[in-house]
């Protein structure tokens, strides 16, 4: 059995702060980043290859878990626009975090399916971070402990700096 509050957490903590960064003034990302929509649409990916893995190992199939699709501009884009855009990513990723917790989670998959090794390969930033069997727990386990805090942090940066008490307090006594 695999405890999914972690996951839960996990998802919780990505869609409230794609709620921040959508309520704020013009969140920008750095030349050469992904805005948060494109984020969003990454995450949403990669929710709906994990779902596959799940159902498809719970299903007796060959499955592999490759997150190479997640990383292409294109299909990022096209699943941008299929969700209609940044409050359409955000209610897709919460329908597939409840699916995904449903599926990976209680009496769902035996403890033989969860440990069932699957060929994945994972990048970032063009770089090969996996490339060998993973067991699906350690692929579940993974979206909970990295991927989804990774963008989490990322969408947060998009936010606006706000000026330090220092710095304000500076401005008002001059």
């Amino acid at each position: 059995m695999l405890d999914t509050a972690p996951l839960q957490d996990a998802y919780r903590a990505l869609l409230d702060a794609a709620a921040t960064v959508a309520d704020a003034d013009d969140p920008a990302p750095p030349r050469g980043e992904w805005n948060a929509d494109q984020i969003l649409a990454h995450v949403s990916l990669i929710g709906a290859a994990t779902i596959a893995a799940v159902a498809g190992i719970a299903a007796g199939a060959n499955t592999t878990y490759d997150n190479r699709v997640a990383l292409d501009a294109w299909t990022i884009e096209r699943t941008i626009a299929h969700a209609g855009g940044n409050a359409g990513l955000r209610y897709r990723i919460s329908g597939q975090a409840a699916a995904l917790c449903a599926l990976a989670g209680g009496a769902a998959l035996s403890d033989a399916e969860l440990s069932t090794l699957a060929p994945a390969r994972l990048l970032s930033n063009d770089t090969l971070l996996v490339d060998q069997p993973m067991s699906l727990r350690d692929i579940v386990t993974g979206l909970a402990e990295a991927e989804l805090p990774g963008h989490t942090k990322q969408l947060l940066a998009l936010l606006p700096t706000r000026p330090t008490a220092e710095a304000t307090q500076s401005v008002n006594l001059s």
